[in-house]
């Protein structure tokens, strides 16, 4: 009988969690990069972002990093020189051999990997987690889902089919302030949620939204093919494959309207008990740049309608400042804002502010609402693996928070407003906006 990784994991892990008891298995029984049940990982896209998800995995005793993957080479020389350095500094040089691809389907072709973390430029995080699932990986996968809705819901229903454990990276769910303001708001402490503010870092007048960088060769060690990907092929600048760059230029992202936009737009749906839907009314103005390398939105002041009444303000921090700054004097540059009929409670990153400061000192009692209790996200997504539970944030929470980017884009590029039916998942009479949800790819078999 043939031994299946991901089944004997959770048989180990259910053992293990009864009896507390570790099981050891020979390294044979899987191959060398697997004793015990230490879940392997491979992690696609090492750059800032993707390297320390790397970090969270390798100082995670029960997960070891077996494979990185970038089009990068020497991204991928420094990952691996980085596994070397914290696997010996913890004590775990044996677990020093991971191997680096060029090409993430020659990583997802291991069958010793159980799954992946994927932090690659946006337009990249719905197809290699598309080609993930099918082949049997579950997968972490950056914030936001990317420049296509269409792929986003094929995923979604890709994950459901195959039941796979799929973590979005809005690992603000994973900290204690963010749960419990959301607590707080789901049972009533603010008395009934009317509004919400939700802001967000911008791009704003960057040089680059009004200039064109020149022309430059390809680096040697950049399969700039393979970066491109689904996009249209463009000339080759430096800027164009920079951080900003893939967070700034139409072809591969919507800006910071979806890329930082995510994580407060996750917590107003957590808040709001919308993880299954989203706002069906959008309208509000932006500004697009033009003459320029970055041409996603630069700023947006939107309002949103759910279909329980709730309203959403959606800015760009700049715009949130004279909105913001009348009830909350200590600003800062992202935030969700919950308001009800008895007062607000304030949350960013570090910090959450309340109209009534009693609110701080809340117990909840143990028939309230309680939200899902994840220390860390990473950590969470390893533990799924395992016990094949749902993580924190699911695939349906992500589509729908992505949605909200989507159409509100939309919105500031068509300059009208825009009716979202989410029974059927489609724009209301709008053919042109109802276009904007898909993108045309290079290949697109190579990419499906």
């Amino acid at each position: 009988m043939k031994i299946n990784r991901r089944s004997f994991l959770k048989k180990t892990a259910a053992a293990t969690g009864a009896l507390s008891i570790p099981t050891i298995v020979p390294s044979s029984v899987f191959g060398k990069n697997a004793p015990s049940n230490r879940v392997n990982i491979g992690c696609i896209g090492v750059g800032n972002q993707g390297s320390g998800l790397m970090k969270n995995v390798l100082y995670n005793d029960q997960a070891q990093v077996v494979a990185v993957c970038d089009c990068f080479a020497s991204r991928r020389q420094a990952a691996l020189d980085t596994i070397k350095d914290i696997y010996t500094q913890t004590g775990k040089e044996s677990r020093i051999n991971a191997k680096a691809y060029a090409d993430f389907r020659e990583l997802l072709a291991r069958e010793d990997i159980d799954g992946i973390t994927v932090a690659t430029p946006d337009h990249w995080h719905v197809p290699i987690a598309c080609h993930a699932v099918r082949a049997g990986k579950d997968m972490y996968v950056e914030k936001p889902l990317g420049v296509s809705m269409k792929d986003g819901f094929k995923l979604r229903n890709l994950v459901r089919d195959k039941k796979a454990i799929f973590q979005y990276g809005t690992m603000q769910r994973s900290d204690h302030y963010f749960r419990f303001a959301c607590e707080l708001v789901r049972n009533g402490y603010i008395g009934q949620l009317q509004k919400m503010d939700v802001w967000c870092e911008n791009i704003g007048d960057h040089q680059y939204t009004k200039t064109m960088p020149k022309t430059q060769p390809v680096p040697e060690d950049l399969d700039y093919d393979q970066w491109i990907g689904p996009a249209p092929m463009k000339p080759y600048c430096d800027v164009r494959v920079s951080n900003l760059g893939a967070w700034h230029i139409y072809d591969y992202a919507l800006g910071f309207i979806a890329g930082w936009g995510a994580h407060p737009l996750d917590i107003a749906q957590w808040g709001n008990n919308s993880d299954d839907t989203a706002p069906i009314h959008y309208e509000g103005t932006g500004t697009v740049p033009s003459g320029g390398l970055f041409d996603t939105v630069s700023f947006w002041d939107l309002h949103c309608t759910y279909a329980n009444g709730v309203k959403m303000h959606f800015m760009d921090h700049a715009t949130a400042i004279p909105v913001v700054s009348k009830y909350h004097p200590e600003l800062r540059r992202h935030g969700t804002t919950f308001h009800g009929t008895d007062g607000w409670i304030s949350v960013r990153r570090g910090a959450i502010d309340f109209s009534d400061e009693t609110l701080r000192r809340v117990k909840l009692k143990e028939d309230e609402t309680h939200l899902y209790n994840s220390k860390t996200h990473m950590g969470n997504f390893i533990e799924c693996i395992k016990t094949r539970k749902k993580p924190i944030s699911t695939i349906e929470a992500a589509v729908q928070s992505d949605l909200i980017s989507h159409l509100s884009n939309a919105v500031v590029r068509l300059k009208r407003p825009i009716k979202w039916d989410p029974k059927n998942e489609r724009i209301i009479n709008d053919q042109e906006a109802t276009k904007m949800l898909d993108r045309p790819k290079r290949s697109p078999g190579r990419y499906k």
